[in-house]
């Protein structure tokens, strides 16, 4: 029982750091937001002063929603990528075997794999992939021991 009680402690004592930490980064946060933002407007700016629309066009910003490689391919829309990652996670198949369905390069495949696998990462990994709290661990504790488990 001291061991418990000594892993709810630490469990408690890890969860303040953590709550100090997250407080720290939040008020940093706050403040970089208005120094972000003017960064950000500027850039915009100079943009528009640099590369502005022509008469009778409008700004050049569809223009480059898909990137063009050096031989002025147009390159793969978002939602080739997505369906090719989903389909490698639900069918269990390699970067080759899309590679025969979506025409899209091994590497660019992998590239996007990743890229899925971080932005769900750090989706769920505040409320689903986290280190139990100490009430979830003393409820895990007493279920094993109610089942005999020492």
């Amino acid at each position: 029982m001291a061991d418990m009680n000594e892993v709810l402690e630490r469990q408690e004592r890890e969860t303040r750091e953590r709550r100090c930490r997250r407080a720290a980064g939040k008020r940093a946060q706050r403040e970089l937001n208005p120094q972000i933002v003017t960064a950000v407007a500027l850039l915009d700016e100079e943009n528009q002063s640099r590369c502005g629309s022509r008469e009778g066009r409008g700004p050049n910003v569809n223009r480059h929603i898909l990137g063009k490689n050096c031989v002025g391919n147009l390159g793969l829309l978002p939602e080739h990528k997505f369906t090719a990652v989903i389909r490698m996670l639900a069918y269990g198949s390699s970067a080759d075997q899309v590679y025969e369905i979506a025409r899209m390069g091994k590497s660019t495949t992998l590239k996007s794999l990743v890229r899925f696998c971080d932005a769900v990462e750090t989706l769920y990994t505040r409320d689903y992939l986290r280190r139990p709290t100490p009430r979830d661990l003393q409820r895990l504790l007493q279920k094993a021991e109610a089942r005999g488990f020492p």
